[in-house]
């Protein structure tokens, strides 16, 4: 049986660290990424006796963001759960999520795949806070413990399994750091661990019977994510073809060695033993709070790839910009006609924002017009950075191209007149010598000269082209 007999489904569940000032419930800073170890932790946080947990209602906010950003709603009651389970960076023994109650019920990501639309299943998104962290130290018999995460407020998203290879995965994993970007839920930072992946991974050569799963822990790249999986599907499908079965376990993903480990088996459901939790009363959110954090949401990626389609900006320089957040109000203000020279201007530096947005539709224009070079307009912002007037910076770095026929002219029949081997060439043929033509021009106006304009004339002159 061949690789594309067997069917993969994949699942996600998605940790996305909210920006919020403080944590989930208590006043500790949240940033916790130049901090000394177990710096950043308090009573509530490590669940000492008589400490009480207070809401963040800020934490909250985000949440209901993310859940439009999703393309569902908060939900105007939901509830928060203990989830009892045992590890060394779990000091209360437990960590207070959301259980049967979520904030955010339903929802689709809609992603493009080899040109091709795809609508991913959001089953629920809820609110919790995040563990510790461990680290295993080199060489060493022992494992340290910092707990300045504890406490963090994290969006857990589970998606339904309908994604059916590794490039669909990455395809998700990146619109939905996007959403969370754009929606102004998280910073996404993946260095940081601001989202992080489980990804649930089973193969079948039946469509209507899907085999036992795997999960594939704490993934925090796109790379690495459809790595993981690939190499996932290729692993179980060997198994299958051995006549063997896939054992349902929890695996780890080696980035240098590029292959799945295991952790831990899971031949039995885990018991987290849920309760509700009794310091958090249930959460109830009225109407108008709801009204309130969707008419602030931003534009999302979907309606900015929209308008940069209008504006006839190719989809992978598309992409390019949504991955510059900061650069996208600049473009989407350009004429349509200086769109993509502005992209492109600030795709190659985004220095170039401090640029008025004036000066560098100014400089657009000059470029279609033909009187910058590509070259020469990229001088000309970095010097608008210190002065303004897009013109003046042209003309005071001698930039300024003549485009204007009768200006060359007699520029183009003195370089024939020098040149008559070269222009000889030219009339029989030989298409290298008209670039020694024009070069000659560009010489003699000491690089004023249209290029395009100097290489028009040449022909008119020595009727060819």
């Amino acid at each position: 049986m061949s690789l594309e007999q067997y069917l993969p489904t994949i699942g996600l569940e998605c940790h996305v660290q909210l920006k919020t000032k403080t944590k989930l419930f208590s006043g500790v800073g949240n940033d916790a990424s130049e901090a000394p170890p177990n710096s950043l932790i308090s009573h509530i946080d490590v669940g000492l006796p008589g400490a009480l947990p207070v809401l963040n209602q800020a934490a909250v906010e985000l949440a209901s963001r993310a859940a439009f950003a999703l393309g569902s709603a908060p939900q105007p009651s939901s509830q928060f759960d203990r989830k009892h389970y045992f590890y060394p960076d779990l000091p209360k023994g437990y960590q207070i999520s959301q259980y049967d109650q979520p904030l955010i019920k339903g929802g689709e990501v809609e992603i493009w795949v080899d040109g091709v639309a795809k609508k991913v299943g959001i089953i629920r998104a809820h609110l919790e806070e995040d563990a510790g962290k461990n680290s295993h130290p080199a060489a060493a018999d022992y494992s340290l413990v910092d707990l300045n995460r504890a406490g963090t407020p994290l969006l857990e998203i589970v998606t339904a399994p309908d994604l059916h290879s590794a490039a669909e995965a990455k395809t998700f994993a990146r619109e939905l750091y996007l959403l969370m970007r754009y929606a102004e839920v998280s910073d996404v930072d993946l260095y940081l661990g601001h989202l992080r992946f489980d990804v649930n991974v089973s193969v079948s050569a039946d469509p209507k019977t899907p085999g036992l799963r795997t999960e594939l822990k704490n993934l925090n790249s796109f790379r690495s994510v459809e790595a993981a999986i690939d190499y996932e599907i290729k692993r179980q499908i060997e198994i299958l073809e051995k006549g063997q079965p896939v054992v349902q376990e929890t695996r780890g993903w080696d980035e240098v060695k590029q292959k799945t480990t295991p952790q831990r088996s899971k031949e039995e459901a885990e018991d987290y033993r849920y309760m509700p939790e009794p310091d958090i009363p249930p959460l109830g959110l009225d109407q108008k709070f709801i009204d309130g954090v969707k008419a602030k949401m931003p534009m999302l990626p979907a309606a900015i790839r929209q308008q940069l389609v209008k504006l006839n900006v190719d989809a992978k320089v598309i992409e390019d910009i949504l991955d510059r957040p900061e650069i996208v109000p600049r473009v989407l203000e350009a004429p349509a006609e200086h769109a993509r020279r502005v992209a492109f201007d600030l795709l190659e530096d985004a220095g170039h924002l401090k640029v008025s947005a004036a000066d560098h539709q100014a400089v657009a224009e000059m470029v279609a017009a033909g009187e910058l070079s590509s070259s020469a307009a990229r001088a000309v912002l970095k010097e608008l950075q210190k002065t303004p007037g897009a013109r003046a910076a042209a003309t005071k770095l001698n930039l300024l191209q003549v485009s204007d026929e009768d200006s060359l002219l007699k520029i183009v029949e003195q370089v024939i007149a020098d040149n008559p081997a070269a222009a000889a060439d030219v009339q029989a043929g030989q298409a290298k010598a008209i670039g020694f033509l024009v070069g000659q021009v560009m010489a003699k106006s000491k690089g004023q000269a249209n290029p395009q304009t100097a290489q028009k004339l040449l022909q008119q002159r020595l009727s060819v082209g």
